[in-house]
């Protein structure tokens, strides 16, 4: 090969190896302007989210507050000033130690706390910023659930806006900072939990009892069956409070029944969707000692007879099949009137029927009947029946029966209690939970 031929192929050679090495430092560029983007997306994102973290965990507590103190402590109402309580709990927290942003305006429900309605049929929040509660009784759930008047809730929204959050990396690419908000919802349902000495009683009573279709009802019938009338079904029992492993075992233990009656309720709290220990049979010693204290605690004229109802706030229980066993389901908590307790022993002949209770009395309700006569106290017990609408779980009237408790729901705002993951028995919970 001749020496201009080696030249010219030198050259070419030469010239391939250069365009190569252009090539490599392009390609150089390329990755490391894509690997500094993706340290800039990995710190930044990674900064960002714990940003935003810090703005929900305080969109959490503003609206676990709100809602906490959502009606007054009565439950007659709506209170306003639940928005102010969400405004304050969620700016006392801060992101990045910066200051959280909650725009808000006295007296306004304003764009970021809202009082309102959520829905679990829509999972929707509507605000609404009425004071006025609804009627929690003769109603059923599902209709309460759908009811935009029903105030249940609290939304508050958290934001990073005025101090927004400053990128570490991303600048390089034109993203200097970020605006962030975040947002939550409390809900307020109905009374699971029975704090200890809430359950003023060692009774339980059955979900089934207070239902008409799937409507609490203010119209009931009675409890603890002495077997007298067997159409009657159950409509509560006794219960000694264990909620341990074992309380399904043996069922209730008489004494600790007997010794919590008039005596301070429940010793430990009560937990919802939980089993605890019952029994639908006749405790004698417990019966006797109950009916001792309701003629004490619903005596108003000293008589030593009750004559006005007694009030009592006692734990739900699911009872599929209308009777009670040695182990139920706690799905709630419900406050009724206990209106009349039948004496220790069977009585053919009415003899202990009501004479006075709340505004009724037998003077004036009975006044055409002879109570000296078994049928005129018959048709006597007939009237009270009428007067307060006590109905069997069937629906019929409710029997004359020994040993028996008749009550009625107490149909009227209560004060809200224990925590949210009861069914609706008409108490609201006091401790909400976040939906959202």
């Amino acid at each position: 090969m001749r020496r201009d031929e080696q030249k010219d192929i030198y050259a070419v050679l030469v010239s391939v190896r250069d365009d190569r090495s252009g090539a490599v430092a392009v390609i150089s560029g390329i990755v490391l302007v894509l690997l500094m983007s993706f340290a800039a997306l990995a710190i930044d994102v990674s900064h960002l989210v714990v940003a935003r973290n810090e703005l929900q965990n305080a969109a959490d507590a503003g609206a676990l507050a709100g809602a906490r103190f959502l009606y007054n402590e009565d439950g007659t109402s709506v209170n306003g000033g639940a928005s102010l309580i969400a405004r304050n709990a969620a700016i006392i927290n801060e992101s990045e130690n910066l200051a959280v942003e909650v725009n808000w305006t006295a007296g306004t429900n304003g764009v970021d706390v809202q009082r309102g309605h959520w829905s679990f049929t829509t999972g929707l929040f509507t605000p609404n910023s009425s004071l006025a509660p609804v009627d929690l009784w003769d109603v059923s759930a599902d209709e309460l659930d759908t009811d935009l008047n029903f105030i249940n809730a609290v939304r508050v929204i958290t934001h990073r806006e005025a101090t927004p959050v400053v990128s570490y990396l991303a600048g390089i690419m034109g993203f200097e900072s970020f605006s962030l908000q975040a947002d939550a919802v409390a809900y307020i349902g109905f009374a699971g939990s029975m704090d200890a000495s809430e359950a003023d009683q060692p009774i339980v009573i059955c979900s089934e009892a207070l239902l008409r279709g799937d409507e609490y009802s203010c119209s009931i019938g009675r409890m603890i069956n002495s077997g007298q009338n067997i159409q009657s079904n159950e409509t509560g029992g006794w219960t000694d409070f264990n909620q341990e492993e074992d309380a399904c075992l043996g069922g209730t233990n008489a004494p600790d029944v007997r010794n919590t009656i008039c005596n301070g309720g429940n010793p430990n709290m009560i937990l919802p969707q939980t089993n605890i220990a019952t029994n639908g049979g006749q405790i004698q010693s417990a019966f006797s000692e109950l009916l001792n204290c309701w003629n004490s605690e619903a005596d108003s004229d000293g008589n030593g007879t009750a004559d006005e109802p007694w009030n009592l706030t006692l734990p739900v229980v699911a009872c599929p099949d209308n009777n009670i066993g040695t182990c139920q389901r706690v799905v709630g908590s419900v406050n009724l009137n206990v209106i009349w307790i039948t004496g220790n022993g069977e009585d053919p002949q009415y003899n202990d029927i009501p004479l006075e209770m709340d505004s009724w009395s037998a003077a004036t309700g009975c006044a055409d009947f002879d109570l000296e006569t078994v049928e005129g106290r018959m048709s006597c017990w007939g009237d009270f029946v009428s007067e307060f609408n006590l109905q069997n779980v069937d629906g019929t009237d409710a029997p004359y029966d020994d040993k028996s408790i008749y009550f009625l729901p107490d149909c009227t705002d209560h004060e809200p209690s224990g925590t949210t993951g009861g069914e609706a028995f008409g108490i609201l919970a006091e401790i909400p939970v976040l939906v959202e």
